[in-house]
């Protein structure tokens, strides 16, 4: 029985990154050795055990074959014979495929550091186009290894547009497409993970709500970027900058579903974008299970970000209360936080906007400030009763914000 570092740790260790999680490979031995070594099996797909101590992951050295479709769609051999070269022979990119013994010794038959030098994202084998997630994962490889100016090979290129054509990607649920787009949104540079899907012609299929935006027009004279699919990568990257929370990024990519929708005869102006944009965004998180707390923020980001541009100069108070009520922002003042957030990265991802400062957040950070504070608890002791409530706190908080925005406005003027 031998033991080896694998995959991630290995990868980051050599490229001087932080190493989150260590996995390992264990050759040579049984189940039934592992778990009279006290270790904890985990998973029926194929032998995989928890260190008693530490709690790392211990896989059995394992071949596989493609038994049907998709993810699940394989045949798993796990045996003591099996050596090293075989099990990193099923990994999915080279950079992956690498092992470092106790002594620090490296594994690498297949040329993964290498690659990692000319910062090559590389598939290992043709077994590469059998599981459908590669193609996801390696969109957000792509994504996280931006800032390392790493890029996808031509060849694994054309195998992940292959597996397009072919209609393997059909076979991917909706789980594990949302899984992996979920840590993409985690990365930095998130635009990364669907540009390369769109790329290899993934985007259509998987985000065609996103991938239709694409050569959809806006006036110029607001976005001189022009391309809406491009506002919308643009907007995504601002959205990282901006915060560090996927929910944030999430909405953002989100936020202008709706122009993909407009007539061309309407081009370069979308009215009543933001409608038809939150029925495309329910159906998206609908399609692919998204959590209810991403949901919802990017229903009301989609629906409000216009409302976001004209708090400082156009929006009346009834107006601006009824949004503030909308957004849930007196119960929810941090999901507030995350919608403000959003919609700035949607004013700064457009082409020369990108650091320019606005007062839209601040103005709607002042105007709900004081709407939170007319005395709720002075109106139910005047004796006002069910919808008497509701409507004298309107009234009041509606008094508050155009006295606020006259203030505003003014001193603008």
């Amino acid at each position: 029985m031998k033991v080896y570092l694998v995959g991630g740790a290995v990868r980051d260790q050599l490229l001087g990154l932080p190493v989150r999680e260590r996995d390992w490979l264990v050759l040579g031995a049984t189940p039934e050795e592992m778990l009279e070594q006290g270790y904890t099996p985990v998973g029926k797909d194929f032998p995989v055990f928890l260190h008693p101590q530490t709690k790392d992951e211990y896989a059995l050295a394992r071949t596989e074959r493609k038994s049907g479709h998709g993810y699940q769609g394989f045949a798993f051999h796990a045996a003591p014979d099996v050596t090293i070269e075989e099990d990193l022979l099923r990994r999915d990119l080279t950079v992956n495929a690498m092992a470092m013994d106790d002594d620090g010794n490296l594994i690498d038959p297949y040329g993964g550091q290498q690659d990692l030098q000319q910062r090559l994202l590389r598939h290992v084998s043709q077994a590469f186009t059998e599981d459908p997630v590669r193609v996801l994962r390696i969109a957000r490889f792509a994504a996280r290894f931006a800032a390392q100016e790493f890029c996808v090979a031509d060849e694994t290129k054309a195998l992940m547009r292959s597996m397009v054509d072919s209609g393997e990607l059909d076979y991917l649920v909706s789980e594990r497409t949302w899984a992996e787009t979920c840590k993409a949104l985690a990365t930095d540079s998130s635009s990364r993970y669907f540009e390369t899907l769109r790329e290899c012609g993934a985007l259509q299929l998987l985000f065609p709500e996103i991938e239709r935006l694409y050569g959809v027009p806006q006036p110029a004279r607001h976005h001189p970027e022009i391309d809406t699919g491009v506002h919308t990568m643009m907007v995504l990257e601002q959205a990282a900058r901006l915060s560090s929370e996927p929910r944030v990024r999430f909405a953002a990519l989100l936020h202008d579903l709706g122009k993909g929708m407009t007539d061309s005869s309407q081009w370069p102006r979308h009215h009543g974008h933001e409608k038809s944009g939150v029925r495309l965004v329910k159906r998206l998180c609908e399609r692919l299970r998204v959590s209810n707390d991403f949901r919802e923020l990017a229903v009301i980001v989609a629906e409000y970000h216009g409302h976001y541009r004209r708090v400082t100069d156009e929006l009346r108070a009834d107006t601006i209360s009824r949004t503030l009520g909308a957004l849930d922002a007196f119960r929810r003042p941090e999901r507030f936080e995350e919608f403000l957030l959003a919609c700035e990265a949607d004013l700064r991802g457009r082409a020369g906007f990108e650091n320019q400062a606005t007062p839209h957040a601040d103005t709607f950070r002042r105007l709900y400030k004081v709407a939170s504070k007319v005395d709720i608890g002075a109106i139910v002791d005047s004796g006002a009763k069910g919808k008497e409530i509701g409507e004298a706190i309107e009234k009041l908080r509606i008094r508050e914000i155009e006295t606020e925005l006259g203030k505003i406005r003014t001193k603008e003027s």
